[in-house]
């Protein structure tokens, strides 16, 4: 036992360290430790203030600009345009500039313009439905249309496929395409009310119609069906969502009855004169217009429209209103003249009998 008078002190032993002499203090002085106690102390760490990170900062990384891209990422679509002609390649020009990627198939070899775009061009149609395309867009003639989609081997496609068609009629490609595909596959009716002479200047504010007829509930089919309609928004059009149906009825009389007054007048071979006026001129622009598309085209859309035979008769009855309404006053003139002593009637009073 230790009494309190005894100046010894316990020490914990801790394993040794290897002794460092210091070097001697000049002066022979000895330089002794400073005690632990004795040591300045550490300054204070201040505590950073934590940042506020606003969408519309300045930051070094820009995490809206990131998002935005991811989300139009996810957006881009493979498109395989089958019908790369005058109106597939008019398409193309778009969907390529948005970072689309493209495919495309024809009858006609049009590979060298498709490299132009960007695009990979098939002449057989089994090597584009091994590329398992997100999108089959139908751009061929109406009078082909269903020659060429019963060519395709859409077994060699992914199960839920999308198909568009771009067709000028709705109700004659919806019902192909519901009875030709398997029944996992999407399926939306469009049609851009547009084309390469109309929408020289851009689609900013032009009609586009599309009736989503069968697209799966679940939210990938939901979201790729999306993606494809948002590339007419991003352009500006005017989107109308119209059933088949409905297109068809309007259709019949916005565009038949267009194209049948622009043919009619492009027979009369009108040409320009010194002395045009504003409407003369609209008449001269239908003819180009309505005429630079094919016959095929026309003939298509007589065909393949049930509501365009009726709007001939009224068109035809039209035109007879107008010409008996022409002749009714031209006949009541000569009545006037040949039966109400006009100067015109001939005098019988001197005839011998």
């Amino acid at each position: 036992m230790l009494s309190s008078s005894t100046s010894s002190t316990l020490r914990l032993h801790q394993p040794s360290r290897p002794h460092r002499r210091r070097p001697p203090a000049p002066g022979g002085a000895t330089q002794l430790a400073p005690s632990r106690r004795h040591l300045p102390a550490a300054p204070a760490v201040r505590a950073r203030p934590q940042r506020i990170r606003a969408l519309d900062a300045a930051q070094p990384f820009d995490y809206e600009s990131r998002a935005a891209g991811l989300l139009e990422e996810r957006q881009r679509l493979k498109i395989a345009i089958v019908g790369f002609g005058n109106f597939g390649q008019f398409l193309a020009r778009t969907f390529a500039r948005q970072g689309h990627t493209l495919l495309a198939h024809s009858r006609t070899d049009h590979s060298a313009l498709a490299a132009t775009l960007g695009a990979s061009f098939f002449t057989d149609p089994h090597d584009l439905c091994e590329c398992h395309p997100d999108v089959v867009l139908l751009a061929t003639s109406i009078l082909s249309a269903e020659a060429v989609l019963r060519s395709l081997p859409v077994h060699r496609l992914r199960r839920n496929t999308l198909f568009v068609d771009v067709l000028s009629v709705k109700e004659f490609p919806k019902n192909l395409l519901l009875s030709s595909l398997p029944p996992d596959f999407d399926v939306i009716c469009t049609h851009p009310m547009f084309g390469p002479e109309s929408a020289r200047d851009g689609w900013d504010g032009l009609p586009f119609v599309f009736d989503k007829v069968r697209v799966g509930d679940c939210p990938a089919r939901r979201a790729r069906a999306e993606a494809f309609l948002n590339i007419f928004e991003r352009e500006g059009c005017r989107m109308v969502e119209m059933s088949c149906a409905e297109h068809d009825a309007h259709a019949a009389e916005t565009q038949f009855l267009t194209h049948t007054v622009g043919r009619m007048l492009a027979m009369l071979e009108l040409r320009s004169t010194p002395i045009n006026t504003k409407g003369y001129e609209t008449l001269l622009r239908l003819v180009d217009n309505t005429c630079s598309d094919s016959f095929d085209l026309y003939n298509g859309l007589f065909m393949y429209n049930k509501n365009s035979t009726e709007l001939l008769n009224r068109l035809e009855w039209a035109m007879d209103s107008v010409k008996k309404k022409l002749f009714d006053g031209l006949h009541d003139v000569l009545r006037k003249q040949l039966f109400e002593g006009s100067p015109l009637a001939p005098d019988t009073s001197n005839v011998r009998k």
